[in-house]
């Protein structure tokens, strides 16, 4: 079992993560772990604690980036270098419980290749986030071609065979709980409520929140690609009934047209980026520096990252 830790400047909360998840793996002596934590470029003594960690226990491995690419691609570079029949996903900051681990081993020892955390709840968060979260879920899976698991994060356990299939893609924007839901894999999950931050404020802002969102319905939904043309309907019909009403079709038409061609353009550029970002073909993220301990099991991770010595 692999267990993969993205971590940003949480040097004052990783060593009370680190000590219960020792203790729950700990407890478990029907698998081998390991343990990954992947430094997405934290600008505190993270990295400093994180080299403690691998220095005293074989069973922890550890790569750094050189500055910050996101949460993302924290999460696609631990599923990359894990080695686990299994990868459990986790947030540092003890939002997500280590202590659900054992049962979620338990449902894929069942069969279960994707086993989600299920968030019935979210201590500590402003009405705002609990709101925006719960209106995202449910929108994204209103509009997207495939099925969106609702109130689920990228706290899961993925089967070998999921990785495997998830860092084959060769996406270096990987909406992980996207890609997750389009593979189609059977799922299950477990509900839990989510608590508050240990220690420190939330790395992700509302910049940061507002372009994994983009992210999201992009890569699931061809709806926003089709909006200009619903839109240009209703503008036509809606510049008709102005026209009528009003009797100065030429103004009606004008506005109409102006507000349809803009946000088309609008539309067309989120998905043109999208494209530029893809034919650019760089890496998701550059590893700076590895801990000295090595894989505890025979592995080939995927060569699709840049080092830097």
């Amino acid at each position: 079992m692999s267990i993969v830790l993205p971590c940003y400047n949480e040097e004052d909360v990783l060593r009370e993560t680190h000590s219960r998840l020792i203790g729950v793996i700990g407890s478990d002596r029907s698998a081998e772990y390991e343990v990954l934590y992947v430094d997405d470029g934290s600008v505190d003594g993270t990295w400093s604690v994180i080299q403690e960690f691998a220095a005293r226990e074989p069973s922890v491995r550890a790569l750094r980036f050189g500055r910050n690419f996101g949460h993302q691609a924290g999460c696609l570079a631990g599923l990359r270098e894990a080695v686990g029949d299994a990868v459990v996903i986790i947030d540092a900051d003890l939002q997500d419980p280590p202590e659900l681990i054992p049962e979620m081993v338990s449902l894929w020892r069942q069969g279960w290749p994707v086993v989600s955390a299920r968030r019935s709840g979210r201590e500590g968060e402003g009405y705002f986030k609990k709101l925006s979260a719960f209106a995202y879920y449910r929108i994204l899976k209103a509009i997207s071609d495939h099925p969106v698991a609702l109130d689920t994060g990228d706290f899961r356990l993925l089967d070998r065979n999921v990785v495997d299939l998830l860092t084959g893609l060769g996406d270096n924007e990987l909406f992980l709980r996207g890609a997750i839901s389009w593979a189609g894999f059977p799922e299950t999950a477990v509900e839990y409520q989510r608590g508050s931050r240990a220690s420190g404020e939330s790395k992700y802002t509302l910049r940061k929140m507002l372009a994994l969102s983009r992210r999201g319905i992009i890569s699931g939904s061809a709806v926003p690609l089709r909006a200009p043309a619903y839109l240009g309907l209703v503008s036509l019909a809606g510049a008709g009934g102005i026209a009528v009403s009003r009797r100065d079709p030429k103004a009606a038409m004008t506005a109409a047209m102006f507000g349809f061609q803009t946000l088309a353009i609008g539309v067309l550029g989120e998905y043109l980026r999208g494209v530029f970002r893809y034919v650019e073909d760089r890496p998701a993220y550059v590893i700076s520096e590895r801990t000295a301990s090595v894989p505890t099991a025979d592995s080939s991770p995927v060569p699709a990252v840049e080092e830097v010595a």
